[in-house]
């Protein structure tokens, strides 16, 4: 079949199966220019007025629709002049949203109304039997309205009241319809539910939109995006469902988010599914315990406030913006960055979080990306979305899987919410081959490993194990899962680098461990010693200084072509993690000017660890089995390590020693020799 005739099949398919329960895209996309009332509530006019492929019933039932909205939606800024004329007619249709409470003193059920601001108003309790979500925060209505002064409580009456939102779900519906479609017709009426064209999408893309919608079937569950603008990161909690909330500007307190103590009422993790943070930068609590309060919730879906434990299921989404390209931010710091420092200073908290989505692959939406064409009603769709977290489907990936020895408790918790996730939205009967449940596990896999990657660059030798992989319970083959931007974005790239040009990883004078590049520029001239990208760092200088004279009196014992004082040289440094240069330069130094005054460059992707003082001693280093992770992370095939750290090889572990060769030194001489390449 052709593109036409699969998108044909599927839209009688929907038609067929989910009668009244689709709506045709393009005309919600026309209503709401008009019309500034929520997409659930538009679909589901258009879905009970345009259910139809005849055009002109179609037109007829947008007219229909629109006539509705006109006369009948309450806007707040006219609350009054409605009010007045449900006063002066008697009776008046409306629409608006609808709160019921029990009131127990009185035992009647009274009604809030959002847009008309008024409260205490009386409701039967046969609508209250009918439409349970009336008392679950609420639903749009249409009501007719009438006005009594004379009765006792509130004027107002309501004579008869109908929603406009989906009263309930038969999820069974969904379950056993699920069976009259193909994997990839299910995963393309999930994309066109939420509004997006599958056909103008790759078959990546179509798998990252659908992990958005995972916190949405997850209880507890915590997704990061971090990407460019324009890519619809918050629309999934703006616009799809009416049980999301989204925190513009990341500004919030305890009270709001937790629990308020003086009115002892839940937060919004209580009273939402879903919990968004847009624009993670600038996430700020007012309280100085927001985010240990935060973190504690994300890791156990619970919190303590005073004397109590609370309890809550709502997912944790933090989506943002990346300035620059992935392969800069990942050779200078980490995907993480974006996030504010409170939150960079404590890698426990990013460990919380199941799922990296890398926003960077998905396109700038332009027109062609959103669908004309049928998709489920927005309101219908959010309330399979919310049956869903009462079911978990793990179960079936241990039927075939095993998780591999680097995966430890948090990740493969992790995974499995995820793989439970998309299985629910892409099997929701639990339907799954092997062959489709290990595609989701490879996809669940990828997702929290990219936050281990990340979790490595932050902590290093705590997180090392990032070789995620599963094993499959027949045949035992294991196999192994990689993050595609694992690749070529290298600091110490393939390839003979220029004479003169070094690489040292030292830790700077707060302990992190940096990766620095060190260039040189040979001219002739009379012995002049320059160094640039130093900053205000007296000890760099100091150590610069420390290499340069150990170099001026100990050139000939390289080469005695090496002349020292007929030639100018101009050293550059770089601090490629942007944490602030290493007091412990000197021995690098001494490399670089032994390589650019032979014109011999370094071995290939060669890293130099360990530094020196002004009379040649080396010195042991402490902390080797981080300083070789970071090495492996830059890129390095060989390490220069002072011999007097050989001891200390024991503590790396043997699946970082493997991706090295090593080569040992006694001194500045014998490390320079090592370390340069002579054809």
């Amino acid at each position: 079949m052709n593109g036409t005739e699969i998108d044909v099949s599927i839209d009688e398919k929907l038609q067929q199966y989910f009668a009244g329960r689709v709506v045709r895209k393009d005309l919600t996309k026309m209503m709401k220019v008009g019309y500034n009332v929520p997409v659930y509530v538009l679909e589901y006019l258009l879905g009970s007025n345009c259910a139809t492929e005849d055009e002109d019933l179609i037109e007829a039932g947008v007219e229909k629709v629109k006539n509705i909205l006109s006369r009948n939606y309450v806007r707040p800024d006219e609350a009054e002049k409605i009010k007045s004329r449900i006063r002066e007619s008697g009776y008046y249709t409306i629409i608006d949203k609808i709160t019921v409470k029990l009131n127990e003193r009185r035992d009647v059920y009274e009604a809030v109304f959002s847009n008309l601001g008024i409260a205490k108003v009386e409701v039967e309790s046969d609508y209250v039997m009918r439409y349970d979500k009336l008392l679950g925060g609420g639903i749009w209505c249409i009501v007719k309205m009438e006005y009594e002064p004379e009765q006792m409580g509130s004027p107002f009456i309501i004579s008869d009241l109908k929603p406009i939102q989906l009263p309930n779900i038969n999820i069974n519906e969904i379950l056993e319809n699920r069976n009259f479609f193909t994997k990839e017709e299910w995963m393309d009426i999930l994309l066109r539910s939420v509004g997006m064209e599958p056909s103008n999408l790759e078959e990546r893309t179509k798998w990252h939109l659908i992990e958005r919608l995972v916190p949405l079937v997850e209880n507890n569950y915590n997704m990061c995006e971090l990407g460019p603008r324009s890519t619809g990161k918050s629309h999934v909690y703006k616009e799809i469902s009416p049980n999301t909330v989204l925190i513009s500007g990341g500004q919030t307190t305890v009270a709001n988010l937790f629990y308020n103590m003086s009115t002892r009422q839940v937060g919004l993790v209580g009273m939402w599914d879903v919990v968004a943070f847009d624009e993670v930068a600038g996430i700020n609590f007012k309280d100085k315990d927001g985010i240990q309060i935060l973190k504690d919730y994300m890791a156990s879906g619970s919190f303590a406030r005073g004397k109590e434990q609370i309890n809550a299921n709502a997912s944790i989404a933090f989506v943002g913006n990346i300035n620059q390209s992935v392969s800069s931010l990942l050779k200078t710091h980490h995907l993480f960055a974006p996030f504010p420092e409170a939150m960079n200073n404590d890698s426990a908290f990013f460990d919380r979080i199941h799922y990296y989505l890398p926003g960077w692959e998905v396109p700038k939406f332009r027109p062609e990306h959103f669908t004309d064409k049928h998709g489920f009603i927005v309101d219908y769709i959010a309330e399979f979305f919310r049956e869903m977290r009462k079911y978990s489907y793990a179960d079936s990936l241990f039927k075939y899987f095993k998780m591999g020895s680097n995966l430890n408790q948090r990740d493969v918790i992790a995974v499995k919410k995820t793989y439970s996730g998309l299985v629910k939205l892409i099997y929701p009967n639990g339907k799954i081959t092997q062959e489709e449940a290990e595609e989701v596990l490879k996809y669940s896999l990828e997702g929290r490993r990219r936050v281990k990657e990340q979790l490595k660059k932050i902590g290093g030798m705590e997180f090392f194990d990032v070789n995620f992989s599963y094993l499959d319970n027949e045949t035992m083959e294991e196999k192994f899962v990689n993050v595609p931007e694992s690749g070529g974005n290298k600091i110490i790239p393939p390839g003979l680098g220029k004479p003169g040009e070094a690489f040292a990883v030292a830790p700077n004078e707060n302990g992190k461990i940096g990766v620095y590049k060190i260039e040189l520029q040979i001219a002739t001239g009379n012995g002049k010693y320059e160094a640039t990208g130093l900053s205000s760092n007296s000890s760099a200088k100091e150590s610069v200084k420390t290499a340069i004279n150990y170099f001026k009196a100990n050139a000939k014992s390289i080469s005695q072509s090496i002349s020292t004082k007929e030639s100018d040289y101009f050293l550059n440094f770089q601090d490629m993690y942007g944490i602030g240069l290493a007091n412990g330069l000197a021995l690098s130094t001494f490399i670089s000017l032994c390589s650019g005054a032979l014109d011999k460059p370094l071995h290939e992707q060669t890293a130099i660890i360990g530094d020196m003082t002004i009379g040649g001693s080396i010195n042991a280093v402490d902390n080797l089995a981080d300083l070789l992770q970071v090495c492996l992370d830059a890129g390095a095939k060989k390490v220069l390590i002072p011999s007097a750290s050989t001891a200390r090889l024991g503590s790396v572990p043997p699946e970082v020693l493997s991706k090295f060769q090593l080569s040992f030194y006694d001194d500045p001489i014998d490390a320079a020799q090592k370390s340069l390449f002579f054809m």
